[in-house]
């Protein structure tokens, strides 16, 4: 039982859930507003705004740093894989979920008349740099946050 209050208290982990759930509540909000219409799988779905991968490791970088300080190896370890994630979302993943909608519109126009998958490629995979940059923000906001309240 002990590892479940360990875990249930580290300044890390908790900080970074709470962004995650913070950036998938937005998702939410954005898509009520802007499409008039509630989307539970916003609640865990990737792509959208703003990124909650990008929330994610950056509050768990600025956690890192604000307890063990930001020349130590931990902020040093989080903070590059925290570039390697946001560079992920929005150029791999990105791509990615460019290449299934391109995919999607051709089997659509050209397959129409002939029997073909009717499953369509998810396209919302990856972020714009915006996404990605709202994201950090969001993360980094709430690791000082919880820093401050804890």
């Amino acid at each position: 039982m002990t590892y479940l209050k360990d875990l249930a208290s580290n300044p890390v982990l908790i900080p970074a859930l709470i962004a995650w759930a913070t950036a998938q509540i937005i998702k939410v909000i954005l898509t009520l507003i802007i499409h008039r219409k509630f989307d539970a799988f916003r609640f865990v779905g990737s792509g959208g705004m703003p990124s909650a991968h990008s929330a994610v490791v950056t509050c768990v970088a600025v956690s890192a740093g604000l307890i063990q300080g930001f020349n130590s190896v931990a902020f040093g370890l989080a903070a590059s894989l925290a570039m390697v994630v946001m560079y992920d979302a929005a150029g791999v993943r990105r791509a990615a979920g460019k290449q299934a909608a391109l995919l999607n519109e051709l089997v659509e126009n050209f397959f129409t008349e002939h029997y073909v998958n009717e499953k369509k490629l998810k396209e919302l995979l990856g972020h714009t740099p915006v996404e990605v940059l709202v994201g950090s923000v969001l993360g980094a906001l709430v690791a000082i946050a919880y820093r401050a309240w804890a």
